[in-house]
């Protein structure tokens, strides 16, 4: 036991922590920037079981703040690249990689089969369909989020509210890598915080972190944070589904403008966020689509002013998925 010597002699930890550990089976979304020091830190701390989803590919842009790989790792999947480090790091901890994404239809069953679950995902809409299945299923949920120079991290669900009590509202605009920028090292900083939340909740230690946010701002080299366990759930959100959940009396909507990339959606009408000011859906449900989820949202919103029926949202993504998004 001498690798874990460090951390059982915490008396907030001890051989009950550490047992507690190695049976743990924690999910991870994502195997970027948020990813690079979980997992080390998760894995070399003895957690039993990760499962890593991604279903991205190493690229050049990613290495700044992606340490995880390396230059040999490019064009390679992430998940499998990522898993394979670990390996190397303690063979005491299974990781298996899954290279495809998540969505809302394969997210109720490996959600299942966690103790935890990590969000590393760099999609406000996978955030919120982890937020939705965690909550349903009674999960805790780590989830973060880097944009720029600041960030965050805090404890949703099992017990806790969820994702969408503490933000049940977007911006107009969602911030990414790509657009903002972004330094490694505030995302090296929350995504150890995310760590720590981890193994708090898997060791049992106090206080407790589901219901805790905590803020940090590289510049300022500021923290901040709050609890928010009375946050009330919201009555009516608008859900995320996948293109196959689609029903065939649905009323499927395009929000993306003509020729924007991404995957085509067959038997869509194309309309603009403003025109959701008026329209009303010609079927019992209406589907809105966009490729972040962000537009589709926003015409929910629109839409929700003068019509009570069901809406659900889909978040298209790319052909390729992008590797430089670090939303919500």
């Amino acid at each position: 036991m001498s690798r874990y010597a460090r951390q059982i002699a915490l008396p907030e930890f001890g051989q009950a922590g550490q047992d507690r550990l190695a049976a743990a089976h924690v999910l991870v979304i994502g195997a970027g920037g948020l990813a690079a020091p979980v997992l080390p830190y998760l894995v070399g701390a003895g957690v039993g079981r990760i499962t890593l989803m991604d279903g991205d590919r190493v690229s050049l842009s990613n290495l700044h703040r992606q340490v995880l790989f390396r230059m040999a790792d490019i064009g390679q999947p992430k998940a499998e690249i990522a898993a394979a480090h670990m390996a190397a790091l303690n063979p005491d901890c299974r990781v298996s990689a899954i290279t495809e994404p998540l969505d809302p239809v394969n997210a109720p069953g490996h959600v299942a089969a966690a103790d935890l679950v990590l969000d590393c995902a760099d999609s406000f809409a996978a955030s919120y369909v982890l937020s939705d299945t965690c909550l349903a299923q009674g999960k805790p949920l780590i989830s973060a989020s880097v944009v720029g120079t600041s960030g965050y991290c805090g404890g949703f669900c099992g017990g806790a509210p969820s994702l969408r009590a503490l933000f049940p509202d977007l911006p107009d605009r969602l911030g990414s890598c790509d657009a903002d920028g972004v330094l490694g090292p505030s995302v090296g900083v929350i995504g150890s915080l995310q760590a720590q939340m981890a193994l708090a909740i898997l060791a049992g230690t106090e206080p407790d972190p589901l219901g805790q946010l905590i803020t940090f701002d590289a510049i300022g080299h500021r923290f901040g944070g709050f609890r928010f366990d009375r946050a009330p759930e919201p009555e009516r959100g608008f859900g995320f589904i996948a293109p196959a959940q689609v029903a065939p009396d649905d009323w499927i909507v395009d929000l993306r403008a003509e020729g924007e990339p991404g995957p085509a959606l067959p038997d869509a009408t194309r309309h603009s966020v403003t025109d959701f000011d008026t329209l009303r859906p010609q079927g019992p449900r209406a589907v809105l689509a966009c490729r972040s989820g962000l537009r589709s949202w926003q015409a929910a919103a629109r839409l929700r002013g003068h019509w009570d029926g069901e809406i659900a949202l889909i978040a298209l993504g790319d052909l390729q998925q992008e590797a430089d998004t670090c939303e919500p």
